[in-house]
């Protein structure tokens, strides 16, 4: 219980999709203060929560729910508990904060974001929810990823990445953005979690193309880039110097007006062909509007670009609240 309550408080959850009625039975069959005490060491003083800290004002209510399930037990007041929501209330606010996902090892991804969901005239500065699902299909099926070079459309601040190159043994991974801000942010959170930002080479400079005969060694970090593609100027040029063997990308198919740009990436990158074949691509999607996507699906068959939808990951690894309608599609260039 108390591990369920950590992973949720460190990804910063909607506090009602803790389990707080577990906690309220656990108490009234043991009204002692040693699972309340475990709960907070392992979610506001744990080293991770303390050390990057999610946002004051949800410090603030999960502290506050914590000490309203400990006042009716009539126990001895939990000191650390109150000295913790002290600290909570004369904290600073800010506009930033730290989010932190556990992997199936245990290891945590932990991300520093924006408290709004635009900030900086962008929306790439928080965690979407298909980027959670991607990732967590990429892990399932971490086998295809093993050796391999990867190339991450609107790579966000990099959760996806991140997950799929401490988890799936990548020989590289290319993550890229086309805006200044969200770029920043991205190789400072790639930094946070513990990889050294290689120079993108610029077209022109040869590179070994990079394929699945390419050994994958367990324990050796990827060769791991950031690149600044905007999908209306790209080149095949710089898509070519890329070499990927696969390409990924999280809810980039969400306004219309981007539609056509996504489909001419997609179309420049089925000339990248690595040992004789274009990438294979896989597109996570959050289905907001439907008719956004299936304008998506149609300019796909028009432009002669195949498609399926893939079976959803069958663990909820990350995902800790009501899940969005998320869709996978595999694209065939």
């Amino acid at each position: 219980l108390a591990t369920r309550f950590q992973h949720r408080y460190l990804a910063v959850r909607q506090l009602h999709s803790f389990p707080w009625q577990e906690l309220e039975e656990n108490l009234q069959i043991s009204p002692d203060s040693s699972l309340l005490l475990d709960i907070l060491h392992k979610t506001v003083l744990h080293p991770l929560g303390a050390q990057y800290p999610p946002p004051t004002k949800y410090r603030r209510s999960f502290l506050t729910q914590l000490i309203k399930k400990h006042e009716p037990l009539g126990a001895e007041p939990l000191d650390e508990l109150y000295d913790a929501l002290a600290e909570a209330l004369n904290a600073e606010e800010s506009t930033r904060c730290y989010k932190s996902y556990f992997l199936p090892s245990g290891e945590p991804v932990t991300l520093c974001e924006s408290l709004a969901i635009v900030s900086g005239g962008t929306t790439g500065l928080v965690t979407w929810e298909a980027g959670l699902q991607l990732a967590q299909w990429a892990i399932e099926n971490g086998p295809l990823f093993q050796g391999r070079t990867v190339l991450e459309l609107g790579s966000g601040i990099g959760f996806t990445g991140i997950a799929v190159c401490k988890c799936c043994h990548p020989r590289a991974y290319v993550f890229s953005d086309g805006h200044p801000g969200v770029l920043r942010a991205l190789a400072d959170n790639i930094r946070l979690n513990g990889f050294f930002l290689e120079p993108w080479t610029r077209p022109g400079t040869p590179r070994e193309p990079r394929g699945r005969g390419a050994e994958a060694r367990h324990g050796q970090k990827p060769t791991v880039a950031v690149a600044e593609l905007d999908w209306g100027s790209v080149t095949e040029k710089q898509l070519w110097e890329l070499q990927p063997d696969i390409l990924m990308a999280a809810d980039v198919v969400y306004d219309p007006e981007t539609i056509s740009a996504l489909i001419g990436v997609l179309q420049k990158l089925s000339a990248c062909r690595a040992e004789g074949k274009p990438p294979e691509v896989y597109v996570a999607s959050t289905i907001r509007n439907p008719e956004t996507h299936r304008l998506f699906q149609a300019e796909l068959e028009r432009a002669g670009i195949g498609w399926q939808v893939i079976p959803a990951p069958s663990n909820t690894a990350f995902l800790y609240d009501v899940q969005p309608n998320v869709n996978i599609l595999q694209l065939f260039l």
